[in-house]
């Protein structure tokens, strides 16, 4: 039994909040602040983290029912605290295997530490499996990285940063090198930069790294570049890939509302002032937005009670993983278009929440996994690798 239910927790006079702030924020191009001290004082950043460490002890299928709550109120706000809750997600994953290698993260974030994921480059289509920043080992086991990481979400609040880059030197070398540095340390730089079509209150500027240090015991992992099955690797990817899910999943939710709302309140002259929610053509509409949409929100809470369950879907874990990403952003997508299309030109002008979802919807095309690797990976998993 978890300590609060998503519903609970993410009550419904908090969401009617946030969703009024989401307008300003965006407006603005301003980060979240009120929102996170929201959600830090609620101990929502402890959700992941188990009872008898300080958290709330929830699973993941418990934080991916909220952050579809959460994005279907503050899109911008969802994705950036997905960073945090990815690590803590990944803590979780390897404790309930049996690792412990990120106990020391679980107590950082009951402990009030916020959560940055330092990962994306520009041009690095490996993600995972490469890195063009540089890890240059230390005499006493620790590490420094230089390099510049992008979509760095969190970017004013963050204050420990979960990051790789590849070492070259060592005796084993290549390996791929993760680690975590704390904000404090000298040789970071983080760039005003975010100045985006949407999902601008989540703020994810470029960090840049010189020469940051992170100490022997924080460095979590030394791997072999390329595909790799490790269970850090695995926890990444279904942590990212689900609550990426759920927040664009949150999205098309609102959208659906908005539309429905739309056809109710919109009359035509056509119809002697009938409402559109009784024209055919409209009906159909909306039809078939919740038709799409009312499949992925099973798919994703299923794939997180998987991974809860530890259940073992062997090589297919990734293929299906990516698959939920690819189907919750690509119909988001759709559910959008389709609201935007009862809604009417309203919805065009600066300031209306549709139009604002229209804008943040966009982004999901640019969270790996994207269409081209989901289907590699799928074609990997069923048909095998190219020879």
């Amino acid at each position: 039994m978890t300590a609060e239910t998503p519903e609970h927790l993410l009550d419904d006079a908090l969401l009617e909040r946030f969703r009024e702030r989401a307008a300003g924020y965006d407006a603005r191009n301003a980060f979240f602040d009120e929102d996170l001290a929201e959600l830090v004082e609620r101990g929502y950043l402890r959700a992941l983290v188990p009872a008898e460490l300080g958290g709330l002890g929830w699973r993941l299928e418990d934080a991916v029912r909220a952050q579809i709550r959460l994005g279907g109120a503050a899109p911008a706000t969802a994705l950036a605290v997905n960073m945090h809750l990815v690590w803590t997600g990944v803590a979780k994953v390897l404790r309930d295997r049996g690792d412990d290698g990120l106990e020391f993260l679980l107590r950082d974030a009951a402990a009030g530490e916020v959560f940055g994921f330092g990962i994306s480059e520009a041009g690095n289509d490996l993600m995972l499996f490469g890195s063009r920043t540089v890890a240059e080992p230390q005499a006493d086991g620790g590490y420094r990285y230089t390099g510049r990481k992008i979509f760095t979400s969190l970017s004013p609040a963050w204050t420990r940063l979960g990051t790789m880059g590849l070492d070259t030197t060592s005796p084993d070398a290549p390996k791929i090198v993760y680690g975590f540095v704390e904000r404090s340390a000298p040789g970071i730089r983080i760039l005003d930069d975010w100045d985006t079509l949407g999902m601008r209150a989540s703020q994810s500027r470029t960090t840049v790294l010189e020469g940051v240090p992170a100490a022997a015991d924080r460095i979590v992992r030394r791997l072999d570049p390329g595909p790799n099955a490790d269970p850090l690797i695995f926890g990444i990817f279904a942590c990212f890939e689900l609550f990426l899910g759920a927040v664009y999943t949150g999205i098309g939710a609102r959208a659906l509302e908005l539309a429905i709302a739309a056809a109710r309140r919109r009359r035509s002259m056509k119809a002697d002032g009938r409402p559109l929610s009784e024209d055919p053509d409209i009906r159909w509409r909306i039809a078939d937005a919740a038709l799409a949409h009312d499949a992925i929100e099973p798919q994703l809470v299923g794939l997180a009670r998987d991974v809860d369950a530890l259940a073992d879907h062997g090589r297919f874990w990734f293929a299906k993983l990516a698959g939920a990403k690819v189907r919750a952003t690509e119909t988001a997508k759709h559910v959008v278009d389709q609201a935007l299309r009862v809604a009417g030109g309203s919805s065009y002008f600066a300031g209306d929440e549709l139009g604002r979802l229209s804008r943040d919807v966009l982004a999901g095309v640019f969270h790996p996994s994207d269409d081209e690797s989901a289907h590699s990976t799928i074609a990997n998993a069923w048909i095998g690798p190219l020879a």
